[in-house]
């Protein structure tokens, strides 16, 4: 009889397979973390389309008409209700959200008012959901654009990671 040899990883093996993986992840983290977390004109872009569709619920839910703002030299929004007095306005004007350093509003086309490149645009939400049709373009100090485009009707937000004149 001969003697039986039990199969398995020596620890050396093991090492180097956790030395790898080590450095794969060491690697590819914080490209990883850049992408995601620190990406100023992404997570913008995020918290608009996360305010549009959520202000499109609401006035479904609570048959209100809402008014979102944006502030095109400031580089903020606000969002207004009706039934709101001009002190409540006044509150929501000053809380506004602004965008961060480096993230700015290009331009908004609205349907029937044109492009702006400056001042202050509102897009009215219905007690249906519906919104005006309006194209936002927001830019980044390094150059990228991101396009969002916003549908009356169905719901959806069309984004585009660079400028598109959509409705020229």
């Amino acid at each position: 009889m001969g003697v039986a040899r039990e199969k398995g990883y020596t620890l050396i093996e093991l090492a180097v397979v956790v030395v790898l993986i080590s450095l794969f992840l060491a690697l590819s983290i914080p490209r990883f973390q850049y992408a995601m977390v620190t990406d100023d004109l992404k997570t913008t872009t995020r918290k608009i389309i996360g305010l549009v569709n959520g202000l499109r619920n609401e006035a479904i839910r609570e048959q209100k008409s809402y008014v979102f703002h944006l502030d095109l030299e400031g580089n903020r929004l606000w969002i207004e209700s009706d039934g709101m007095g001009e002190e409540e306005r006044a509150l929501a004007r000053e809380g506004a959200f602004k965008f961060p350093q480096g993230v700015r509003i290009l331009d908004i086309w609205r349907r029937g008012k044109g492009k702006k490149v400056d001042g202050e645009a509102a897009i009215r939400f219905s007690k249906k959901g519906y919104i005006e049709q309006t194209v936002i373009h927001l830019g980044s100090e390094d150059g990228r654009e991101f396009t969002l485009e916003l549908s009356p009707f169905l719901g959806t937000i069309k984004i585009y990671n660079k400028y598109v004149d959509i409705y020229k």
